[in-house]
C-alpha cells in the first residue's frame, strides 16, 4: 500500500532539539484546525445543495427555505444581543454590591449597594446615615475588608480550578485563535459561561487589579456559541458560527464600555482579520441590541450604560497639546513595560505557581487589599475611581476634596502612589487563574496619571496666569479641566497595552459624547502608538498568544522569503485511487492521527488527484457499516467515475465542532452511501473527495503561503511538483518554522516565556525565600529534638 510510512511524522531539524522549542512544537498539537472557510464560501455562493436532476417545482421551496434561513440568522443575532445585555446588567449590579459590601452595609436593605442605599442623599459617607460601616474601629474595618477580599478570591479561584478551567483569564487571546480557524474544545461551552459569569463579580468584588471588560468579551462569545448551537444551520457551519462569535465579541465590548460602534470596531481591529460586510452588520446589530437591553435595564439607575460615563462641554486649548503629548508618551511607556514584565511574571508563575492557583489568587487579593486600604483610589472599585477622576470640578466633582487647591499636592502624591502601585499589581495579577481583564485596570492607571498631570497643569496656570502660554484663557471661565486629562490618560494607557487605535478613539468618544475632544484623543493615541512602535511593543493579547504557544499567525507582514519546501512535511500517509480495501482504511484510522489524506494515482509518479479528510473517511465507513453494505475486504475507490453526480458533496463533511457523525441528516447521507458511494462491490468515496485542493509549488515563497492561510483559511495546503505530490504544509508547520527562526535570530534576547529582568529577580527571591523557610523549619526541628 502506498504511503505506508508512519503517519503524522514531522522531521525535526537539528536546531529544534532544545527542550523549549520542542515544548512549543508539541503544544500546537493540542489544537484542531477547522479549515472550512473555502468550502463555506462555495456553499454561500452556490446556494442550497441538491442532487442534479431534481424537479424544478422544488425551486420555490428552496427560495422560501433560503429566506427562512436568512431570517433565522438575524433572529439568532438579536437573541444573542438580548442575552448579553441582560447578563451584563446582572453582573454589573452584583459586582458593585460585592465591592461595596467590603466597606459596609445598608441598614435599609442588605441587598443594596452604597449607590442605591444613598440614592436620595448626598454621596458622602458622613451624610448617608443609612449606610453603616462594619465597625467604628478602623483596625476592625481593615480586617473585615481584607477578609471579604480574600474570601471572594478563594471562591472564584476554587470554582475555576475545579469546575471550568477555561473560565480563567481574559479570553481575548483564545478567541482570536478560534476566529482564526482553530477549535478549542470546551472553551465556549455552557459550563465555561456559567462559571465565568458567577466568578467574574467575585473577582471584581475582591479588589484584584483586573477588570471585567476582557472577560465580558469571552462571556459574549460563549453566549453566542451556546445560542447558535441550538440551530442546525450554525451548529454545522464553522463560517456561520464564526460570524456569530464575532458578533458576540462586539456585543461584549459594547456592554462593557457602553459603546456599540466601538465594540464593532474592536471586533474588526483586534479580534479577527478579514471581516466581511455581512459579519460587520451582524456585529453591529448584536452590539446595538445588547447596548439597548443594558440601557433598558439601567443597572446604575443613572440612565448611563457604565458607571464612569461623563460629559464634557468645555473646549480645549492649543497649548494643552504639549501635555497631551506627555500623556501619549506615558501610554506608550506604560504599555511596553506592563507587557514585558507581565510576560516575565507569567513565566515565573508557570514554573513555580502552576500548582498553587487558588493560593496565588487569594494571596494577590490579600496583598491588594492590605496595600489598597491606605490609598482611596485603590481601595474603591476601579470603575468608581474613574467616575470620580473623570468629573469636572464645577459639576459636583470635588469628591474627597479632589479639587481643593489647598489639597492639590497631597492629591498629586496620592495619585502618583496609586499609579505606581496599581501598575505593579496589574503586572502580577493579570493572568492569574481567575477571570481577569486588563482594560479597566489600565484605564484606571491612565486616569490617575492623567488627573495628576491635570492638577499640576492647573497649578501651573494658577501660579502664572499672565504667562504667554495661557494667553487664550479667559478669566471668568476655568482654563484647565483636570478631568479631561484623566480621560485622555485612560485612553493612552488602554491603547498602549492593547495596541489598538481607532476603536479606542471611538470608545472614548461614546463614553463622553464630547465631539470637541476627538482631536486630542487622536493626538494622544497616535503618540502612544509611535512610542510603542519605537520600543517594539506588541499588544498583550498577541504576546499571550505567543507565550501560551497558541497556533495563530500574526497579522503583521512577516518577512520570510524561504521557499515552502523548507517548511513542508515530506513523510506523508497517502491513499491511492484504487487498490485499497476497507480493512486498510480502518487500519489507517486506528494507527494514525492525521486530519486528512492526500490521494494519488496508482503508479510510481505519485500524481495528486485529490484530498479527503479523516472525518469524511470515518463518516462514510461508519455509515456503510451501519447499512451493512461492506465487508473488511470490500474494495475502496477514490477515483471519479460515471454515476449519479452530487453537487458539492463536501457539505456532508462532519463539522469538528458539531459532534458525532449521527448529527448529519440520516436520509440524505444514507441515500448517498447507497446510490453514489456503493456500486457493485466497490465502496465509492469520490463524492467526499476534494478534487481541487489548494496547492502550491515547492518554490513558492513562504510569505505567500502564510497569506493564503490567513485570508483563505484552508486546513492544509498540498505541495506538488509538476502534478506530483511533494509534501504538504499546515499552519502548525509554519508556526514551528517561525518558532525555530525566532529562536535562532534572538539567541541573545529573551523570547516570551524566557528569563528576563523581572523573572530573574523573582527567581532569586523565590530561591532565597525557600532557603529561609527550610532553615527555619530545620531550626525548629532542632529545638524540638533538643527539648526531648
Amino acid at each position: 500500500m502506498a504511503g505506508s510510512r508512519q503517519a503524522g511524522f514531522i522531521p525535526v531539524r537539528r536546531e529544534d532539539s532544545d527542550d523549549d522549542t520542542l515544548e512549543q512544537i508539541r503544544s500546537y498539537e493540542d489544537f484542531t484546525t477547522t479549515g472550512k472557510r473555502i468550502r463555506e464560501a462555495k456553499r454561500a455562493h452556490y446556494g442550497p445543495r441538491r442532487l442534479r436532476g431534481q424537479v424544478n417545482s422544488e425551486w420555490l421551496w428552496a427560495q422560501i427555505k433560503s429566506i427562512l434561513e436568512t431570517t433565522q440568522s438575524w433572529f439568532v443575532v438579536i437573541l444573542v444581543g438580548v442575552l448579553i445585555g441582560f447578563i451584563s446588567a446582572i453582573l454589573s449590579i452584583v459586582a458593585k454590591w460585592l465591592s461595596d459590601i467590603k466597606l459596609g452595609y445598608c441598614s435599609d436593605g442588605w441587598w443594596l449597594n452604597h449607590q442605591f442605599c444613598c440614592w436620595e442623599i448626598d454621596d458622602e459617607d458622613e451624610s448617608c446615615h443609612v449606610w453603616q460601616q462594619w465597625s467604628s474601629a478602623s483596625p476592625v474595618r481593615y480586617v473585615v475588608y481584607v477578609l471579604f477580599a480574600t474570601s471572594f478570591a478563594f471562591v472564584a479561584a476554587h470554582l475555576v480550578k475545579n469546575v471550568a478551567r477555561y473560565a480563567a483569564g481574559s479570553g481575548i487571546s483564545e478567541i482570536k485563535c478560534i476566529l482564526a480557524g482553530f477549535h478549542m474544545k470546551g472553551y465556549l461551552g455552557g459550563i465555561t459561561l456559567l462559571i465565568k459569569s458567577v466568578t467574574l463579580p467575585l473577582v471584581i468584588g475582591s479588589g484584584l487589579s483586573v477588570g471585567k471588560e476582557g472577560p465580558s468579551v469571552h462571556v459574549g462569545c460563549c453566549v453566542a456559541w451556546v445560542v447558535a448551537r441550538m440551530f442546525t444551520r450554525f451548529g454545522r457551519s464553522q463560517g456561520q458560527m464564526r460570524e456569530i462569535i464575532t458578533a458576540g465579541s462586539a456585543a461584549g465590548v459594547a456592554v462593557a464600555f457602553g459603546s456599540p460602534i466601538g465594540g464593532v470596531l474592536f471586533s474588526i481591529e483586534e479580534m479577527s482579520h478579514g471581516v466581511s460586510i455581512n459579519t460587520m452588520w451582524r456585529s453591529f446589530l448584536c452590539a446595538l441590541v445588547a447596548a439597548f437591553t443594558l440601557a433598558a435595564m439601567n443597572p446604575f439607575r443613572t440612565g448611563k450604560l457604565v458607571l464612569f460615563q461623563v460629559t464634557y462641554d468645555r473646549d480645549w486649548h492649543f497649548f494643552e497639546i504639549i501635555f497631551y503629548v506627555v500623556l501619549g508618551i506615558f501610554g506608550g511607556l506604560y504599555g511596553h513595560f506592563v507587557v514585558k514584565f507581565n510576560i516575565q511574571y507569567a513565566a515565573f508563575r508557570r514554573k513555580h505557581l502552576a500548582g498553587h492557583a487558588v493560593a496565588e489568587a487569594v494571596g494577590l487579593a490579600g496583598m491588594t487589599a492590605c496595600i489598597g486600604w491606605f490609598n482611596r483610589f485603590i481601595r474603591i472599585d476601579m470603575t468608581e475611581s474613574m467616575a470620580i477622576l473623570f468629573k469636572e470640578c464645577e459639576g459636583g466633582g470635588n469628591t474627597g476634596n479632589l479639587c481643593d487647591t489647598a489639597q492639590q499636592w497631597h492629591m498629586v502624591n496620592s495619585l502618583l502612589l496609586a499609579t505606581v502601585l496599581r501598575t505593579m499589581l496589574v503586572i502580577v495579577s493579570y493572568g492569574c487563574k481567575v477571570p481577569a481583564g486588563i482594560f479597566v485596570p489600565s484605564m484606571a492607571i491612565g486616569a490617575s496619571c492623567g488627573r495628576m498631570v491635570g492638577i499640576m497643569v492647573k497649578a501651573l496656570y494658577q501660579a502664572y496666569p499672565k504667562s504667554g502660554m495661557f494667553a487664550y484663557c479667559k478669566p471668568d471661565i476655568p482654563c484647565i479641566t483636570p478631568g479631561t486629562y484623566a480621560f485622555l490618560g485612560a485612553a493612552a494607557a488602554l491603547s498602549g497595552v492593547m495596541r489598538i487605535t481607532v476603536s479606542v478613539v471611538v470608545i472614548m468618544f461614546e463614553l463622553t459624547g464630547a465631539l470637541t475632544y476627538i482631536l486630542p484623543t487622536m493626538i494622544v493615541i497616535l503618540v502612544t502608538k509611535a512610542v510603542g512602535d519605537i520600543m517594539g511593543t506588541t499588544g498583550i493579547a498577541d504576546e499571550m498568544i505567543r507565550f501560551n504557544r497558541y497556533p495563530y499567525l500574526e497579522s503583521e507582514e512577516l518577512d520570510y522569503s524561504v521557499p515552502v519546501s523548507t517548511v513542508m512535511r515530506q513523510d506523508l500517509t497517502v491513499l491511492t485511487e484504487k487498490g485499497m480495501c476497507v480493512r486498510d482504511l480502518e487500519h489507517l484510522l486506528s494507527t494514525t492521527t492525521v486530519k486528512g489524506f492526500p490521494i494519488i494515482a496508482q503508479g510510481t509518479a505519485q500524481i495528486l488527484v485529490g484530498h479527503i479528510g479523516r472525518t469524511e473517511l470515518r463518516f462514510v465507513l461508519e455509515k456503510a457499516t451501519k447499512l451493512q453494505v461492506i465487508r473488511p475486504d470490500t474494495p475502496c475507490s477514490f477515483a471519479v467515475e460515471a454515476g449519479p453526480e452530487v453537487e458539492d458533496a463536501e457539505e456532508l463533511e462532519l463539522d469538528l465542532v458539531s459532534g458525532p457523525a449521527a448529527d448529519i441528516e440520516e436520509p440524505l447521507s444514507s441515500t448517498l452511501i447507497q446510490t453514489a458511494a456503493l456500486e457493485g462491490e466497490a465502496l465509492k468515496f469520490w463524492p467526499w473527495v476534494n478534487q481541487t485542493p489548494m496547492t502550491v509549488s515547492p518554490q513558492q515563497p513562504l510569505e505567500i503561503v502564510m497569506q493564503l492561510f490567513k485570508r483563505m483559511g484552508p486546513r492544509v495546503i498540498l505541495v506538488e511538483r509538476h502534478g506530483a505530490l511533494a509534501g504538504l504544509v499546515t499552519v502548525k508547520d509554519v508556526l514551528r518554522f517561525i518558532a525555530t527562526s525566532e529562536k535562532a535570530s534572538h539567541s541573545g534576547d529573551p523570547l516570551p516565556g524566557e528569563a528576563g529582568g523581572l523573572e530573574e529577580f523573582l527567581e532569586e527571591l523565590y530561591t532565597s525565600s525557600s532557603m529561609l523557610v527550610e532553615r527555619f523549619i530545620t531550626r525548629c526541628r532542632g529545638v524540638l529534638t533538643s527539648r526531648r
